[in-house]
């Protein structure tokens, strides 16, 4: 399993991120708590959370096996190119390495404002053949991800389920809302 491994060029500018990400942060420490959100026993991280603000601030890499994240663990999206497979972030921490299928979310729709990226084998499997799915023979973090997602909001219900799956990520859920109690609220739905 390759799970945690950035995909794509980051340009990281360090710094201090100064947002109030309270709901933020509080929203991922309630979904690691869930068992959703953490590390593989070989120490590879999994999940990320983000919320459209100034194209959108998401939770950083190699931070899923932190039990109380904080401001320190994310970080700010300021722009991002699918077809150069390119990524510009500035905060405290490196963007998660699903970031380009968060930007690819927040492009498809505008309304959506909050997504959450998570791992359950169990809900993955349930959720198999019930709600749109991005295609088998594509990796997670890839541009070609991004690409999947847009399809799926183009041809799908997607917008309307407010979830997919991944079949080329197994465990990989993600779900989204008009804001993060609704993404929340959809994902302890699943649960």
């Amino acid at each position: 399993m390759e799970e945690g491994y950035i995909k794509f060029t980051c340009d990281w500018k360090r710094s201090r991120l100064t947002a109030n990400i309270s709901e933020l942060i509080a929203a991922r420490n309630r979904v690691f708590d869930m068992g959703l959100i953490g590390t593989y026993p070989d120490g590879i991280g999994f999940g990320n959370i983000s919320i459209r603000e100034k194209k959108f601030i998401i939770s950083g890499s190699a931070t899923g096996g932190v039990a109380r994240a904080g401001q320190q663990h994310f970080t700010r999206v300021l722009d991002y190119d699918f077809d150069k497979n390119w990524l510009l972030c500035e905060g405290p921490a490196k963007a998660s390495s699903e970031s380009l299928t968060h930007a690819a979310v927040y492009e498809s729709d505008p309304n959506i404002n909050a997504v959450i990226h998570v791992h359950s084998k169990e809900m993955w499997e349930r959720l198999k053949g019930r709600v749109p799915a991005a295609r088998e023979d594509i990796s997670y973090g890839t541009p070609e991800m991004g690409y999947e997602v847009k399809r799926l909001f183009s041809e799908t219900d997607v917008a309307k389920k407010g979830v997919f799956i991944m079949l080329g990520h197994e465990e990989g859920v993600v779900v989204f809302g008009r804001n993060l109690d609704l993404a929340e609220s959809t994902l302890k739905s699943l649960f």
